[in-house]
């Protein structure tokens, strides 16, 4: 055998035994299982406890094993123990490069002064109208200006009157009798002319009419002339020592005011005045447009410079009533059917607390409910904090008092292990740098997904309806799978159903029916 055939031959060998042992080896690989992930209900020392296992978008379904999450295409997380104290933990070197800042709660009265519009109008207490008392004709007007300014007592027009020209001669022809029996009709003749209306002075030529206070003529309805009847207005007189001032109040801030409210306005034709006044009456009627309720304002106006029809700028002080928590307006979270602020606990989480508001001003809302005062409460960067704690189910604390769904009156109930913390992918997702307290685990060849934890073997779970949790507003009668996205239906349990219901008590065996 020639040198090069022994080359050729022990490089075919070498080959040969080369695509022998990859093939050994692929079947090997093929045969040999997987290795299965521990059991995390047993946790080995030094490890951390697993209480259950969600889905971050469905937090408050809970199961007892790892795997994939029969709501959307992603792997269960797992609760740990150590995280049962709620909330949402921020490491402290990232709340700076988030813009996380904290204020106190403080007890205390909102700035109660309130700057409203208003407009200047007659004192109708103040208002007098000069009427003829019997049929006459008027002879001559002496006030023929409106709005011309009179003195009590001063001569507005003279007025000639039959009726009253019988009975002042009949009174005078009784004044000039002697005789017991004309003594007895003289009052009887002066109480027709008092009953007449018959002013006094008042002759053959006819009767002054005079004003019966000081004022302006704000209305002459009488000309020379005219021939008037009982009751007819002559002249209204108004006064200027007083005047009316309505103001549009808000009707968020009418509850503080009061008869008797010290008011101050200003306008513009003498800005370097203060003209005091005091509310007399808060009118019972709301505008249905703009939702403000009307004040009657009387306003002191003892140099006359006022006049009606001014636009006037008040400042109202209403009393200051109880001292209530206040937090900047900055703070408050509203989503619509409710309100909440996010609280820093003493050990440095952070938790959503639902609250009930009262009034505003001055960037400060009082808390009704939900804060004692004293509690730290996020300023910036709240939403973030709040989008996690929604993520993590730290919400699902917050329970509405109405179970059908309707708005109202919200509650924090602390509960032992009910708490959540974020994880750090949402977390990621949400704020960035914010880092959660407990890593995310993900569960390898998950074997049980869907099975709930801890479930009593008797108890009532009646489901009220269905829904996507991606878009809670549409409900469905049956389970199954989402008609807008790839997961499966969630159920809504009704107001009997036990605390403890879960998604795996109620999900059909085929879960992958269309609804």
């Amino acid at each position: 055998m020639t040198p090069s055939t022994s080359r050729l031959l022990m490089l075919t060998v070498s080959v040969a035994l080369l695509g022998t042992g990859l093939l050994g080896g692929y079947l090997w690989a093929r045969r040999t299982p997987a290795a299965m992930p521990a059991s995390p209900s047993v946790p080995a020392a030094g490890e951390r406890e697993v209480l259950y296992w969600y889905d971050p978008m469905v937090p408050e379904q809970r199961f007892d094993k790892p795997g994939k999450s029969p709501f959307m295409d992603m792997d269960l997380l797992p609760r740990y123990a150590d995280e049962a104290a709620g909330g949402v933990r921020i490491d402290p070197a990232l709340r700076q490069s988030v813009g996380i800042r904290t204020e106190e709660v403080r007890v205390g009265h909102l700035d109660a002064g309130l700057r409203v519009p208003g407009t200047l109008g007659w004192d109708l207490r103040l208002e007098s109208v000069v009427s003829a008392r019997t049929e006459g004709q008027v002879t001559r007007v002496l006030a023929k200006a409106p709005f011309a300014s009179v003195r009590r007592g001063e001569a507005l027009a003279t007025l000639v009157a039959p009726g009253w020209s019988s009975a002042l001669a009949e009174s005078r022809a009784l004044a000039e009798a002697d005789s017991p029996a004309a003594r007895e009709l003289q009052s009887a003749a002066r109480q027709r002319l008092r009953n007449l209306g018959v002013p006094g002075g008042a002759g053959a030529n006819g009767a002054t009419l005079v004003a019966p206070r000081a004022g302006v003529v704000s209305e002459v309805l009488v000309r020379e002339g005219q021939t008037v009847l009982p009751g007819t207005p002559l002249f209204r007189i108004n006064g200027l020592d007083t005047l009316w001032l309505d103001a549009s109040i808000p009707q968020a801030s009418v509850g503080a005011l009061r008869p008797g409210t010290p008011v101050e306005a200003r306008v513009d034709a003498l800005p370097e005045q203060r003209f005091a006044g005091e509310v007399e009456a808060l009118l019972p009627q709301v505008d249905a447009t703009s939702r403000t309720r009307r004040a009657r304002i009387v306003l002191r106006n003892p140099e006359g410079s006022l006049v009606p029809g001014m636009f006037a700028e008040v400042m109202l002080q209403p009393s200051a009533g109880p001292a209530w928590p206040l937090v900047p307006t900055e703070a408050l979270i509203a989503t619509g059917r409710e309100s909440r602020v996010i609280v820093q606990t003493a050990d440095g989480r952070f938790e959503p607390v639902a609250v009930r508001t009262g009034r505003s001003g001055k960037g400060r809302v009082q808390i009704l409910e939900g804060l004692r005062g004293g509690e730290r409460v996020v300023v910036s960067g709240q939403f973030l904090i709040d989008s996690e704690a929604s993520l993590s189910g730290a919400l699902q604390r917050l329970r509405p008092v109405d179970d059908a769904g309707s708005s109202g009156p919200a509650t924090i109930t602390p509960e032992s292990g009910d708490a959540h913390t974020g994880h750090a992918e949402h977390a990621a997702h949400a704020a960035g740098d914010i880092s959660a307290s407990a890593p995310a685990a993900q569960p390898a060849n998950p074997t049980s997904a869907g099975t709930p934890s801890g479930a009593p073997s008797a108890r009532a779970c009646p489901v009220q309806y269905w829904y996507d949790p991606m878009v809670p507003d549409r409900h469905f009668e049956r389970p199954g799978k989402s008609p807008f996205m790839d997961m499966q239906l969630v159920p809504k349990f009704a107001a009997g159903a036990a605390a403890t219901c879960t998604a795996g008590d109620v999900m059909p065996a085929n879960p992958g029916e269309q609804p």
